[in-house]
């Protein structure tokens, strides 16, 4: 099993925020997701992957190359979708995709077409006026017509309706069936990972909390509910973190077998979400600043 990307001490200062000495391997022929709180870092890994910003120590490797060095032959290699748009906004649809064939040499118009039907994407209409989430569907697209092996997709599904947004799960999931391709997915909207990401990649606070076989958090986390007299002084640092209300509490463990084995007879013990897992994660960081 190869490694599409390869981090290595990665670390990005600004006035306010740190990306913190990450380390990291994406792997080839899977989707990952990468996860985490507004503010935690993101979209600064994902702008020095597409090398729109560069980072003050570290190095990236992609498809086996340094990516600084090789950066232009390895943008080739790569689909981007952002939910920001990326493109002239005073060009129609057509014009802008005829202003970006040249720069692929595996432009594939056929693909293109049918993309293009599918989105149901208006060729003459001008980029300003499109929705937020047509601008998406051109991003995929064009990301999608030119061989990429990887897609680099940040916030994807925002502004698609829940139809196209499970349509387009599918789509991604279908394309790195031959397992040559490659997906890294950035999103808050954690449902769309649970329905098909491979690995998860949580950053919280500019570090990585986790990269892990999304089916194995299943083995290590468990989601704890029942009454507020459970909990004394030593229990509650077994949590990684806990929400109280009138009615009781439910709380994150980071041991499963521990908790099973101490609550399963007066509590009730589930599955956490990766929505679960991020908010008690987060606010278990936030109660011990």
């Amino acid at each position: 099993m190869s490694d599409v990307i390869q981090l290595d001490h990665l670390s990005k200062r600004y006035d306010r925020f740190e990306l913190r000495d990450i380390s990291l391997s994406i792997k080839q022929g899977f989707i990952t997701g990468l996860i985490g709180p507004n503010g935690a870092g993101k979209t600064t890994l994902i702008r020095m992957l597409m090398g729109m910003t560069y980072p003050d120590q570290g190095s990236i490797t992609m498809f086996g190359q340094n990516n600084q060095q090789h950066q232009a032959a390895n943008k080739e290699r790569i689909g981007y979708v952002s939910d920001e748009n990326i493109y002239y906004e005073h060009l129609t649809v057509k014009q802008m995709k005829k202003l970006i064939t040249p720069f692929y040499t595996c432009w594939d118009e056929d693909t293109y077409v049918k993309f293009q039907e599918l989105f149901k994407l208006p060729p003459g209409k001008k980029i300003k006026d499109l929705s937020k989430g047509m601008k998406i569907k051109f991003s995929l697209a064009v990301a999608l017509s030119h061989g990429a092996e990887l897609l680099i997709m940040d916030e994807p599904t925002s502004g698609l309706d829940p139809i196209f947004r499970r349509e387009l799960l599918e789509l991604l999931s279908e394309h790195i069936q031959d397992e040559q391709k490659s997906i890294l997915f950035s999103t808050h909207n954690t449902m769309d990972l649970d329905r098909i990401a491979d690995y998860i990649v949580f950053l919280n606070e500019g570090r990585i909390i986790f990269n892990e076989m999304r089916e194995s958090l299943t083995e290590q986390y468990l989601l704890v509910k029942g009454g507020k007299e459970l909990l004394d002084r030593d229990v509650r640092r077994w949590f990684i973190g806990i929400r109280e209300s009138g009615l009781g509490f439910e709380g994150l463990m980071g041991n499963r077998a521990e908790g099973e084995r101490y609550f399963r007879d007066t509590a009730i013990c589930e599955n956490p979400t990766l929505e679960e897992i991020m908010y008690f994660t987060v606010k278990g960081s936030e109660a011990r600043v």
